[in-house]
């Protein structure tokens, strides 16, 4: 999210699900931990370089065989455009999130604990 936390960065996918918008994400790579992996994903996917406060989240995705770590971060600057993977980099006001368009059910109630930070009443993050 930005600095001041009015807006979180999404970007629309240009691979499957195409089309839909998720927080930037992806798979670690081998000798790399999680941390910067989220790191480097978001550079490759929003061109956005990023600063970790702390883990919001963790999913145990069973079906898909998948642990999901999800950071609360901040935006060191608020340039971003669409990477490799993406079509799209963009910022949202809260009341702007494309609800009905996100890619993956674990994004939501990641955005909606993020809303919560957003609007200060989580400030020990910050």
């Amino acid at each position: 999210m930005t600095e001041d936390r009015s807006r979180v960065l999404l970007v629309k996918r240009s691979i499957p699900p195409v089309g839909k918008w998720t927080i930037p994400a992806g798979f670690m790579e081998i000798g790399e931990n999680s941390s910067d992996g989220a790191i480097r994903e978001t550079k490759e996917e929003a061109n956005a370089n990023i600063r970790i406060t702390s883990v919001i989240a963790v999913y145990n995705i069973l079906a898909a065989a998948q642990v999901q770590i999800m950071y609360l971060a901040y935006l060191v600057d608020e340039h971003v455009e669409a990477g490799s993977e993406t079509s799209e980099a963009r910022l949202f006001a809260w009341d702007e999130i494309p609800w009905d368009s996100l890619a993956f059910a674990t994004v939501r109630p990641f955005l909606q604990v993020s809303i919560d930070v957003g609007s200060a009443s989580l400030s020990r993050f910050k």
